[in-house]
């Protein structure tokens, strides 16, 4: 008896641990019948920002070009961001010039770093580190 319900509570454990781990890995993809849609940065889309951004790059000192972007160290896609970490919309000039999102997906300024996140959680789609000296 006792072994059925120690079996039982450890089975319930790893089930809900299987449910609380969400995916970490893999490409997003929002699609309905008719049409697929990747949630990432374009290589088009890439290209225009680095080259706004290029126009208005200045020569950090070298303790400052080291270091990587605004991103807390280690943040990268499928994480979420942290809630009081600064972010900052594109400027609309480069924003209309850019691939439409799907609703609730936003494109924006993490001190050097370029996001596409889902605006509602706040989870990491794609990054462009360094773009936006």
């Amino acid at each position: 008896m006792i072994f059925r319900f120690v079996f039982a509570l450890v089975f319930a454990a790893l089930i809900a641990g299987c449910a609380a781990i969400g995916a970490t890995s893999g490409r997003v993809v929002i699609q309905d019948q008719n049409t697929q849609v990747a949630v990432t940065f374009s290589s088009r889309d890439r290209a225009l920002i680095e080259e706004y951004y290029g126009k208005t790059k200045k020569k950090l000192p070298p303790g400052l070009a080291k270091r990587k972007g605004g991103l807390p160290p280690g943040l990268a896609k499928r994480d979420t961001l942290p809630p009081g970490l600064q972010r900052d919309p594109l400027p609309n000039e480069l924003e209309v010039q850019l691939t439409a999102l799907p609703s609730g997906y936003v494109r924006v300024r993490v001190g050097q770093d370029i996001v596409l996140l889902d605006g509602r959680t706040r989870v990491v789609f794609d990054v462009i580190y360094g773009a936006a000296f």
